[in-house]
């Protein structure tokens, strides 16, 4: 079973991503790698760094003689973490994580994503040892839980069974909180909650609409059908103040 989930440059379909269980590693840099990732790239070491995988999050080497490595949080408000030249084993607690290689005036990019993150409930109920982990997984924090309450939002308003949102609706009903919001961003987050969610994948030689529609169904099912999202958990769509986007 995968842990971490490596999406190449310019990466557009799951078929095209890289899944590494725990304790595996994945080499990347211009060559050399074998069956690691290739960033073809003169600016790029000829083997960059690697990354290992472990059972919710990843640790990244950077094998380079010179340049640091930036590790961003793409959802984190600027939030990043530096990886010196020869660090090896440095750990990235990042759900979404997008990995920074500067290369001869450019600004190289690949995206690591750990969908295996647990999250355990504070409340100890007066009992000793180790509280249970939840089935389910979200961060209420997170855009994809905003896209999950938007798909939500029509049979959670008592039409049961209203039609799913068109992606098209989507992107207006995240507009207010969301202002960069985009189709391909809510298409990433659809595909990100799968994952997340642990679906299984629809079958490959379906058209691309039936997949989507066929997806966003199924993770509309399972969150009702186990309250992952409740009425009032569509404040996430609430509009946000202008300050917070500067």
């Amino acid at each position: 079973m995968y842990s971490v989930i490596v999406v190449p440059p310019a990466c557009a379909r799951p078929d095209g991503q890289i899944r590494i269980g725990a304790g595996e590693r994945l080499a990347f840099g211009r060559d050399g790698t074998g069956s690691g990732l290739t960033i073809a790239h003169e600016g790029v070491s000829r083997i960059a760094g690697e990354i290992t995988a472990h059972h919710n999050f990843w640790l990244l080497s950077n094998l380079s003689e010179d340049q640091t490595y930036v590790v961003e949080n793409p959802e984190g408000a600027g939030e990043h973490i530096k990886v010196a030249p020869g660090r090896v084993d440095a750990p990235v607690p990042f759900e979404f994580a997008r990995v920074v290689l500067p290369a001869a005036g450019d600004l190289l990019t690949f995206d690591v994503w750990a969908p295996r993150h647990t999250f355990r409930s504070t409340a100890r109920h007066g009992l000793s040892g180790t509280p249970t982990a939840p089935a389910f997984a979200l961060d209420r924090t997170k855009r994809y839980f905003a896209v999950l309450a938007a798909l939500c939002e029509p049979r959670l308003r008592g039409e049961p069974h209203a039609p799913l949102p068109a992606v098209e609706q989507l992107v207006e009903r995240l507009r207010p909180a969301w202002p960069t919001v985009s189709r391909s961003a809510v298409y990433w987050n659809i595909d990100y909650l799968a994952l997340k969610l642990r679906l299984r994948p629809a079958p490959d030689t379906a058209e691309t609409g039936q997949r989507v529609n066929g997806k966003k169904e199924t993770l509309v099912s399972l969150a009702l059908r186990f309250d992952l999202v409740r009425e009032d958990d569509l404040v996430v769509l609430a509009p946000v103040t202008s300050d917070l986007y500067g």
